[in-house]
């Protein structure tokens, strides 16, 4: 596990006198997930690794060559890179992202659909993904157009996504070129391309797969399918209105639009009446069973009654797109589309996961539409590697604080981060009622509310106006000026709408 990495568990609980059905400060919600190995090729999220000693990975470790056989064939851990995988428990919404046991594995997950469920809107159905034929051999003699790569991070160890250039006769003869399996096919508005999730139903590695797709014109962009997971730490009364100059009784971000990419919903709850203007479930197919991480980041971003969020009257489009705690990339990019579909102004994403340039391309994109993106900068320790999407160009990495503007000691660090927000141990509208939460997931809709007080006041701000308001205005933590820890610094909103434009 990273460094100072949280727990396995999480801690949600309830302050004295606060009359909100009340629930048990500590409890640990536990998932048993079976990791599957890979084979052949080292996967591995270490950051200082060089290019020799993944090369060394990936000749079967320890095998000479130069390779160094006491470590440089190695994993974080010393656990070598070809070992196989057991069975690994992982908390129901805060888990090691990186972690440094059996690497070259990846979780089991419910196969996740992009469709959608009734209550979705009908113009957002993608097209089904077309029935196998019969089995799918590999061609043989494939050749390889780049060296297979080590892959960073957790991610389904039998799929990949491409963009695919033509209509689905393209995509089917891509798919018997390279002994595939087509198990999902949309039209990306991100994208601006058609997006494929092929399956290897061989056993090759995916960083094969990759290397062998990429000498086909038709395809543009090939990537794992990366997993991500929700950002929720161990967990008195919100104090974030006080932390961030933000007037509760003159806060509003009334009509403005905003999408959250998240768990399941309680809309059930109190705080959440006439708060949702429209959902979306980008994985129809995995029951929902977890309601609280997306419950509690919508109120926080706009609850209304006693648990009142930073913008009471924004309008939340809310899309599904995690189980368990854990997404998949193609999961998110169909929840991304969606909400581009409905025009918001804001995406809160409270997940981190692996760099990904499907997604990269993604963000980028939405930037350049207008959407102010807002990501949680991750709980994984001062150690961590970079967490994605926030450490992307043009997304608002945001990191927690506490009651005395004290940093999360889990909360990633580097210099993506680019600013503070109150995320630990506040009240917030849970599945249940409420809890007390602490995450850089709710640091991120703390500043999502925030910028919505912005939007509100002056609908003509731009998202390089805003960012650049909260980057100056911002009241300075830790070394002078932008730091790794706290970024530019704790947000200052009644400043940040006060500055020049």
């Amino acid at each position: 596990m990273a460094a100072n990495a949280i727990p396995g568990k999480e801690r949600r609980g309830f302050p004295p006198g606060i009359a909100w059905r009340p629930r048990a400060i500590f409890r640990a919600v536990i998932l048993t997930t079976t990791f599957v190995a890979a084979p052949a090729f080292a996967q591995t999220n270490d950051p200082s690794l060089t290019q020799k000693r993944l090369d060394c990975l990936n000749r079967k470790t320890g095998a000479g060559g130069g390779c160094d056989t006491d470590g440089g064939a190695k994993n974080g851990a010393g656990t070598s890179g070809a070992a196989a995988g057991g069975a690994v428990f992982l908390p129901a919404l805060i888990v090691d992202l990186f972690p440094n046991p059996p690497v070259p594995a990846a979780p089991q997950t419910p196969t996740p659909s992009n469709g959608t469920s009734p209550s979705n809107s009908s113009n957002n159905t993608p097209p089904p993904a077309p029935a196998p034929s019969g089995p799918v051999t590999a061609p043989q003699g494939l050749n390889l157009a780049e060296p297979p790569r080590a892959i960073a991070g957790e991610f389904v160890p039998d799929e990949v996504l491409v963009t695919v250039t033509g209509d689905a006769g393209v995509v089917q003869q891509v798919a018997n070129s390279f002994g595939l399996q087509v198990r999902s096919q949309r039209q990306s508005r991100l994208l601006g391309t058609t997006l494929v999730r092929f399956g290897i139903t061989d056993g090759r590695p995916v960083g094969v797969v990759l290397a062998q797709l990429a000498a086909d014109g038709r395809t543009q962009r090939r990537e794992p399918n990366h997993i991500y997971t929700l950002q929720q730490a161990a967990g008195i009364v919100n104090y974030a209105f006080d932390r961030i100059a933000l007037d509760a009784s003159q806060a509003s971000g009334e009509n403005v639009r905003v999408a959250v990419i998240d768990t399941g919903i309680d809309d059930t709850n109190p705080a959440l009446k006439g708060v949702i203007a429209d959902q979306y479930d980008a994985m129809p197919n995995v029951p929902i069973e977890k309601r609280d991480h997306g419950t509690s980041v919508d109120g926080l971003i706009a609850g209304v009654g006693p648990l009142e969020g930073m913008a009471p009257g924004a309008k939340i489009y809310h899309a599904r797109a995690f189980e368990g705690g854990k997404s998949t990339m193609d999961v998110i990019l169909s929840a991304l589309d969606w909400a581009a579909e409905q025009n918001v102004r804001i995406i809160n994403m409270s997940f981190v996961g692996p760099k990904n340039d499907l997604l990269g391309t993604a963000c980028r994109n939405a930037r350049a539409m207008g959407m102010v993106l807002v990501a949680a900068a991750g709980n994984n320790g001062p150690k961590a590697p970079y967490g994605y999407p926030a450490a992307f160009d043009g997304v608002i990495a945001v990191t927690a604080t506490d009651a005395k503007d004290g940093l999360m000691p889990q909360a990633n660090r580097g210099p993506y981060v680019f600013i503070s927000a109150p995320g630990v141990e506040m009240v917030a509208p849970s599945g249940a009622g409420s809890d007390v939460v602490t995450g850089t997931s709710f640091a991120a809709a703390i500043v999502s509310g925030a910028i919505a007080n912005l939007i509100r006041a002056a609908p003509d701000r731009t998202a390089d106006e805003i960012e650049k308001a909260l980057a100056a205005t911002a009241k300075d933590l830790g070394p002078k000026g932008r730091d790794n820890d706290f970024g530019y610094g704790l947000v200052d909103i009644k400043a940040a709408g006060a500055a020049k434009e």
